[in-house]
């Protein structure tokens, strides 16, 4: 049973007097996930074959991590609104009222939507207009369902592709001049004509507003094209028609920048930027949101208008995708350029001493590891599962022989 801490509180002598919290977590069943990922991974069982697309860690109202405290099984997020300033420090506690990050194993093993996140201002703004209209905030065609940006990093375990970012507008008419679909001729000449921002505004915007015969034929001359080339772009095409048929966002891998990243590194995905993951398993920390404008490649809803205006059009360096972590005493810190989490990946680890100046999650991804605290507690956790760290731990004593990612603000 799990404890609502509006029923059940703890005095804070309870609460301070573990540092270390091993976490239940939520496995999303989303139809695009893996089903025998986390298992091959985490040894998680799954004896249903059902998918497992994320398994969330942190406070998220749809997904909340518990804890046990006193033998009961206690939200995270009721425990860390007790006293937020103990459990995340003051600053943070002060800025955010609450945990800021989600943490995911995310395990794609059909396409995600092509999204873009808005910035905190747009989200803000969006949330108020949507509250004031009194749109229920499980209505379908809302678009923001929170007032908080959504600025993620993706950190590959296994090959994971995607794609992120617009293409330099040479690539993009590269490929639709070569298509020569006579019902884009116009948009694709618009475009030829201002090869700018303003320019590919107008084109992603009208392409993602065909509708009736001039989006049936467009795709039908897509997927034709597709079935006769060689070129790796359009076998993807052919790839996401079979899971999304008669889908504008087919169009997308033409548009967008692709990418493969190898077990280790690490993509950023910053708001107002188109971008979709493929295939693979990953691990994703965001800002704690909920707030996505799809594009494509989904049966949900679509605000073009919305979408368009929350997106920048800059064209995006496929050479720049791939973030190089800075690698100190062991230890991999990917540069992150929000204030809402960090990421690092903690090597091999003998009695390594971490500082922790906020609250943490720990999660071993090769074998098991042991913490140790100075007032005498010691917790072992094992591969797979997670570890909340509160701020006021301060400090604390690390042993793994594999990596651990580590999440903290």
């Amino acid at each position: 049973m799990v404890i609502l801490m509006s029923d059940y509180s703890f005095a804070t002598d309870v609460l301070t007097s573990r540092t270390f919290f091993p976490m239940t977590n939520v496995i999303q069943p989303y139809s695009w996930g893996s089903r025998h990922s986390l298992k091959a991974l985490f040894n998680i069982s799954n004896p249903e074959c059902a998918p497992q697309a994320e398994l969330w860690m942190g406070t998220h109202p749809n997904g909340g991590s518990t804890i046990s405290l006193s033998g009961q099984s206690t939200l995270l997020y009721d425990v860390i609104s007790q006293d937020p300033e103990l459990f995340l420090n003051p600053t943070i506690a002060q800025k955010f009222g609450e945990l800021p990050f989600l943490f995911k194993v995310l395990a794609a093993e059909k396409a995600l939507s092509i999204q873009v996140h808005p910035n905190k201002a747009q989200a803000e703004k969006g949330f108020l207009k949507e509250e004031k209209l009194a749109i229920p905030i499980d209505d379908k065609k809302r678009n923001y369902k929170d007032a908080n940006h959504k600025p993620e990093l993706i950190y590959a375990l296994t090959d994971y592709q995607a794609m992120n970012g617009f293409r330099p507008i040479e690539e993009i008419l590269h490929f639709f001049t070569s298509l020569d679909i006579p019902e884009l001729r116009h948009l694709v000449n618009g475009l030829v004509t201002e090869p700018s921002k303003e320019g590919l505004k107008q084109f992603f915007s009208s392409l993602l507003s065909l509708h009736g015969e001039q989006k049936e034929m467009s795709l039908v001359m897509l997927m034709v094209y597709a079935s006769l080339s060689e070129d790796p772009t359009f076998k993807l095409i052919e790839e996401l028609e079979k899971e999304y048929p008669n889908d504008l966002g087919l169009f997308a891998p033409l548009m967008l920048n692709l990418v493969t990243l190898s077990p280790g590194q690490a993509m950023y995905l910053d708001a107002q930027t188109p971008h979709a993951y493929i295939r693979g398993t990953g691990l994703e920390i965001m800002a704690n949101s909920d707030n996505v404008l799809r594009a494509g490649l989904t049966s949900k809803h679509i605000d073009v208008d919305e979408l368009v205006s929350c997106t920048r059009f800059d064209e995006l360096p496929a050479d720049k995708l791939i973030i190089e972590p800075s690698e100190e005493n062991g230890a991999l810190h990917f540069p992150i350029p929000v204030i809402d989490f960090k990421f690092s990946i903690l090597l091999s680890s003998h009695m390594r001493e971490v500082v922790s100046a906020g609250a943490e999650i720990l999660l071993p991804l090769d074998n098991h590891l042991v913490l140790m605290h100075e007032n005498g507690e010691t917790c072992s956790v094992a591969k797979g599962q997670s570890v909340f760290i509160p701020a006021f731990a301060k400090r604390y004593v690390l042993i793994s022989s594999g990596r651990v990612a580590r999440a903290y603000c």
